[in-house]
């Protein structure tokens, strides 16, 4: 008898006979028990929380029915998202209750590590779990090897200062090692280094005129996904919508224009834009400013003197014209992007008809480059050009959303904890500027620390604890994490929900609180014009034997320290929160996480102030609506104020020239040395300017003809829902995918030169190696190139996820084939903008 991988999974969640990583259980967890009632027969309540699908993190309630959640929708109290929420938080359901789940600590008795060996877990009690932990990180604060120890955090709540910052701190170790440069930061240079803006944008839905869509699919994936859906059509309805990206997405095909760009080409096309807005006199001078005498200079090939024009609100309108505009036309953009000439003059004429409510969205796709710090420059740009910029339709920054911060550490820091040791991730060398709010240094390269530790510079690691992580997997050359892992001797500690990769490699296992319905924390975020702080906690009582990671566990092994002579960390614990509202020292875990969560929420929910935001009372009406929304956003509020070093919009950077020097001189070296180490094109004058840059890539056009082109999943619940039924079976819904495949979208021109029929099998090869992928036909993917959704090629994620469970795969993982380099301005990893080049061969 053949059965399909699709009925096979079908029949095991019936039968409920899915087997966890030492563990099994049985019973379908979503269907009543014998004797309730179906949902909706019986009564229930809404309890509000919050979904973590995307960092938006959007406040949603839970219907929960004796005691199970059963069903989700969008907190009607946030002003974000009105009441509305995106497949992703559907999801949570099934992950709660996913038999797959870590049920109890484990540890590893096989020592051997590596792909497909069995680290013949055994289940063992929390208080072993814990000994073992405190024993392994005192015995190296002792020896005077604190800092070889890292914590590393996945995604995150923002209880996540008490593990990733105080914990960490406290005890000794600079190597706080966030996630974050894995899946963004590009971006963020591009708003930062024209705006002083380090950090993602909102973009105001309710007035734009004119939205360019570039490089992602708001519909689907980045972030205010609920929000951005429920505004589409008026959008549609009210202004022009164009995105440029290589693939046909859910917003492309329902926009008035497609711009199939080439990757990597974004800065080409931006540039151009740029070019025919000042030729054609076509800029927002309200903002930009005018010549002195109203007589545009702005002349194909022809340089400008910098005293004819009087700008108001930026910097170095005439010195980008100079150094980069002046000869980039889009008959120029058009041999290297693709896009006609006649698209480009028509896009760019079009936008400045709706200037100033003008949303230029910039998405990771224009970003994660190796060169993508400028291409994101040059798209973000345009904003100023519009004079979008914190303007009415165009985007914004964010309003201050009332919190405590982390409290002052100093006064439990040790002479160990005072010591200063470099970070492991190699920031502020002068390969990796990682600048990060414009500070050399300062931001994060998670994906080299393979490649670090095993060079063992600037030191070796001997332990690392991680959560919310699984980064064998999700780190571009994912093979990388795998030979570090299984080469170095580093004691690991795995806080996870599901076994994954990357606990394959783990110690100590620890099963962790599911973010959405069982733990107490707080996020905040902005989105639809408001900020809000919105609240996680528990809508049920745990399915496992499993403890809060941010929270519960650090206080737990503070308690373990201490019982070891090493107090400060409990110490800060118990002194810094006490009950806000009764004073009380928390007894236990329990009662410190709520501590913790009213301390650093209590501006918002004690606020009296109107002006400021909601006025809500208490605590427990705060656990009641869910969420505390600010005052609406002041537009114009940082026009003349923005954080550059000229307070204005710099098209000239002098907050990029400042960075770099200050890089330069720390590495004894000139600027132009560092951009060619990082491998940048640009040299001297026009390293400050947005400008555009040849695209990085991998693999000769002769060998590897076509480009794969990386995209994410409108059901991708970050990373974590490959293991949910639901997932594979609305696949579909991401523009040319397919239910229960991972499928590599194709163009039926280029498949069928290569005599691969639709459905058919090929390989596929990087430099990085090869795969076996099944191939659709997609006429919505630009002929030279070839997509495949992120998030499915598991070969240790449950039942569903991964074909064999430890040991093989259904598909291959996206970042086995994609090589691992940078932006290294930011430290981002680069993954997109043509950097993959493959060859497709039929199987």
């Amino acid at each position: 008898m053949r059965i399909s991988r699709r009925n096979f999974i079908k029949a095991s969640a019936a039968a409920g006979a899915i087997a966890a990583v030492g563990c099994g259980v049985s019973g379908n967890a979503l269907a009543p028990a014998k004797g309730e009632k179906k949902i909706g027969e019986a009564p229930g309540k809404w309890i509000s929380t919050s979904c973590q699908g995307c960092t938006t993190w959007d406040p949603i309630q839970i219907f929960v029915q004796d005691g199970r959640a059963v069903k989700v929708r969008g907190n009607p109290n946030s002003k974000s998202n009105h009441g509305t929420c995106c497949p992703r938080a559907h999801l949570t359901l099934q992950q709660v209750y996913d038999p797959d789940r870590v049920k109890v600590p484990m540890k590893r008795t096989n020592p051997k590590k590596g792909r497909g060996v069995d680290p013949q877990f055994v289940p063992i009690s929390w208080d072993e779990a814990l000994n073992t932990i405190a024993d392994k990180m005192m015995e190296l604060r002792n020896n005077g090897e604190a800092h070889k120890y890292m914590l590393n955090r996945g995604r995150y709540t923002h209880m996540n200062v008490l593990i990733y910052d105080a914990m960490t701190k406290i005890y000794g170790s600079p190597n706080n090692i966030s996630h974050s440069s894995i899946c963004a930061e590009a971006e963020k240079s591009g708003s930062f280094f024209t705006e002083g803006l380090w950090d993602y944008r909102d973009y105001d839905m309710v007035n734009t005129k004119f939205m360019l869509i570039w490089g992602l699919d708001p519909l689907s994936s980045n972030r205010q996904v609920p929000y951005t859906i429920k505004m589409f059509g008026d959008i549609l309805d009210r202004a022009k919508v164009v995105v440029v990206d290589p693939k046909m997405n859910a917003s492309s095909a329902k926009a008035h224009d497609w711009l199939p760009v080439i990757p990597g080409e974004d800065g080409a096309l931006a540039v151009a834009m740029a070019h025919v807005i000042l030729t054609e006199g076509l800029w927002y001078k309200e903002f930009v400013g005018d010549f002195s005498d109203g007589v545009n200079r702005f002349k194909m090939g022809e340089t400008v003197a910098e005293d004819t024009f009087k700008e108001i609100q930026t910097n170095g309108v005439v010195k980008w014209w100079n150094i980069e505009l002046k000869d980039k036309t889009p008959e120029w953009a058009e041999k290297l992007c693709g896009v006609p000439a006649s698209k480009i003059y028509q896009t760019a004429r079009d936008m400045a008809k709706a200037a100033p409510n003008v949303a230029v969205w910039l998405g990771p796709g224009a970003a994660m480059h190796v060169r993508g710090t400028y291409s994101a420059m040059s798209v973000h740009a345009l904003s100023g050009l519009m004079g979008s910029s914190d303007n009415i339709g165009g985007s914004l920054a964010g309003m201050k959303v009332l919190g405590n911060g982390l409290q002052k550490l100093d006064g439990y820091l040790d002479e160990t904890a005072k010591k200063k040791n470099k970070k492991i991730d190699q920031r502020g060398t002068l390969a990796f500027p990682a600048m990060a709010s414009g500070k050399p240094g300062s931001g994060v390269i998670t994906n080299n620390l393979p490649d670090a530790i095993m060079a063992k510079k600037p030191y070796d690691i001997k332990m690392g604890l991680g959560y919310m992580n699984n980064f064998p997997f999700s780190g571009t050359g994912a093979q990388r994490w795998e030979k570090m892992f299984a080469e170095n001797e580093i004691f690991y500690v795995h806080l996870t929900t599901h076994a994954s990769e990357l606990t394959m490699f783990a110690d100590i296992v620890l099963p962790a609180a599911q973010t959405t319905t069982e733990k107490w924390a707080y996020l905040k975020n902005k989105g639809g014009q408001f900020g809000y702080s919105t609240i996680l906690q528990p809508v049920i009582k745990p399915v496992w034997d499993v403890k809060a990671d941010e929270t519960e566990i650090p206080f737990l092994l503070a308690k373990k320290f201490a019982e070891r002579g090493f107090t400060n960390l409990l110490d800060f614990y118990m002194n810094e929160f006490k009950d806000v509202e009764t004073g009380k020292a928390p007894a236990d875990e329990k009662e410190f996480t709520v501590n913790a969560v009213k301390y650093y929420t209590q501006p918002a929910w004690a606020n009296a102030d109107p002006a400021q935001g909601d006025v809500i009372g208490s605590w427990e009406k705060f656990k009641e609506v869910g969420v505390w929304n600010s005052a609406s956003y002041k537009f114009k509020g940082r026009w003349g104020k923005y954080k550059t070093v000229t307070q204005k919009f710099e098209f000239y950077s002098e907050t990029l020239k400042k960075a770099l020097n200050e890089h330069a001189a720390n590495n004894k070296v000139d600027v132009d040395k560092v951009l060619e180490v990082c491998n940048y094109e640009a040299r001297g004058e026009k390293a400050f300017v947005p400008h555009y840059e040849s695209p990085f890539r991998y693999g000769s056009m002769e060998e590897y003809p076509f480009t794969f082109v990386d995209h994410k999943s409108r059901l991708n619940k970050e990373g974590r829902s490959a293991n949910c039924t639901w997932y594979m079976e609305f696949k579909k819904v991401d523009a040319g995918d397919a239910s229960w495949e991972d499928v590599l979208k194709m163009n039926p021109a280029d498949a069928q030169k290569l005599g691969i029929a639709d459905g058919g099998m090929a390989k596929i090869s990087s430099v990085s190696g090869t795969f076996l992928t099944k191939v659709r036909y997609w006429e919505g993917i630009r002929p030279g190139t070839v997509a495949k959704a992120y998030g499915q090629g598991h070969w240790a994620y449950g039942k569903v996820a991964s074909k064999k469970f430890g040991k093989e795969a259904y598909t291959f993982n996206n970042n086995e084939l994609i090589p691992a380099d940078y932006d290294r301005l930011t430290g981002a990893t680069a993954r997109n903008g043509g950097l993959c080049g493959v060859k497709i061969e039929k199987a």
